[in-house]
C-alpha cells in the first residue's frame, strides 16, 4: 500500500514535471529530476509545505544540471536544440494538450538564458513563485532573484523567434512552406517566411546538418530547396508525414540512403501572422523520441 508520503508526492508530480521541463528542456531529464526530488522527500520526517519544499528541491536539482550542461555544450558539435518527443498528429478535436507542453520555439529561446536567469524566470513568471522563495533556490537575495528574472524576461522578449499561431495555422503554413521549398518557388517562399526567419539544425555530430543558423528568407529558402532536391537524391523510400512536437505542427522525414544508412529528421516551426519566424530541425537520433510511430 502506498505510504502517505508517496500519496502526497503524487499530487504534485505533474506540477513538478512541468517546472523541471521548462527549466531543462528535456522530458526524460525532467522526469529524472522529479524522481530525485521524490527520493529526497521520502527521507524527510515532517514537511509542512510539501509543494513548496518539493519545488525548491526540484529547482535546485535542475539548476545543478543546467550548470553542468552549459559546460558540456561548449564542446557540442554544431547547433544545439532540445530533444524532440514526437507524437502522432491527431485530429484537432481529439488532441489534448499536456499541462507540461512548451513550444520548441520557447525552449530554444530559454537556452540563451543563464542557469540563474532561466530558473528565476520559470519559477516566477511561469509558476508565480514569490521572489523570496526563488532566492532560496538560487542562494541569493530576493532583489538579486528579481534581477535574474527581469534579465531572463527581456532575453525571452528579445529572442526574435515569435510563435503565436494556433495548431491549424501552423499546419497550413508548414505545408505551404514544404511545397514551396520542394518546388523552389521563390515567390511562394517569400510569402511564407518572415524577413527575420532563422533555421537551426541539430545533428549532434551524428548526422549531416548546418553547423550554424541560417538567416533570412532567401538563404533559408535556398537551403531547404537544396535539402529536398540534391541532398535527397540518394534517399530511398523517403516518407514525409505530419506529426506533433510538444503540441506544435511538425514533419517527420524517414528513409534510407543507398549506402544503407538511415535518414531521420523532424522539422517544426514557429509561426506568427501567417509567416514562419523559426525552423527547427532535429537530426540527432539520440534526441528524437518517436514513441509509437
Amino acid at each position: 500500500m502506498p505510504s502517505s508520503a508517496a500519496n502526497e508526492f503524487e499530487t504534485h508530480r505533474a506540477y513538478l514535471t512541468a517546472v523541471a521541463f521548462r527549466m531543462l528542456g528535456n522530458r526524460a531529464e525532467a522526469e529524472d529530476a522529479v524522481q530525485e526530488a521524490w527520493l529526497r522527500f521520502a527521507q524527510q520526517d515532517d514537511v509542512r509545505d510539501a509543494r513548496g519544499w518539493l519545488t525548491t528541491v526540484t529547482s535546485r536539482i535542475c539548476l545543478d544540471q543546467l550548470n553542468s550542461a552549459r559546460v558540456r555544450r561548449t564542446t557540442y558539435p554544431g547547433e544545439w536544440l532540445p530533444a524532440f518527443a514526437v507524437d502522432p498528429d491527431a485530429d484537432p478535436a481529439t488532441h489534448a494538450e499536456r499541462a507540461d507542453q512548451v513550444s520548441v520555439a520557447l525552449l530554444v529561446v530559454l537556452e540563451r538564458l543563464t542557469p540563474e536567469q532561466r530558473v528565476a524566470f520559470v519559477l516566477h513568471d511561469a509558476f508565480a513563485v514569490p521572489f523570496e522563495e526563488v532566492a532560496k533556490v538560487l542562494d541569493t537575495t530576493p532583489a538579486a532573484a528579481r534581477q535574474h528574472a527581469s534579465r531572463g524576461r527581456r532575453a525571452v522578449a528579445d529572442g526574435g523567434v515569435r510563435h503565436t499561431a494556433g495548431l491549424a495555422e501552423q499546419r497550413r503554413v508548414l505545408a505551404a512552406f514544404l511545397t514551396a521549398a520542394q518546388s523552389g518557388d521563390v515567390r511562394a517562399l517569400a510569402a511564407v517566411l518572415a524577413p527575420d526567419v532563422v533555421a537551426i539544425s541539430d545533428g549532434g555530430g551524428l548526422a549531416r546538418s548546418a553547423l550554424r543558423p541560417v538567416h533570412g528568407p532567401a538563404k533559408v529558402g535556398r537551403f531547404f530547396h537544396g535539402l529536398f532536391t540534391y541532398r535527397m537524391a540518394d534517399v530511398l523510400d523517403a516518407k514525409l508525414e505530419p506529426v506533433l512536437v510538444e503540441g506544435g505542427a511538425a514533419m517527420l522525414l524517414r528513409g534510407r540512403r543507398r549506402d544503407g544508412t538511415r535518414l531521420l529528421a523532424v522539422l517544426t516551426v514557429a509561426v506568427e501572422d501567417g509567416r514562419i519566424t523559426g525552423i527547427f530541425t532535429q537530426q540527432n537520433p539520440a534526441k528524437v523520441s518517436l514513441g509509437d510511430l
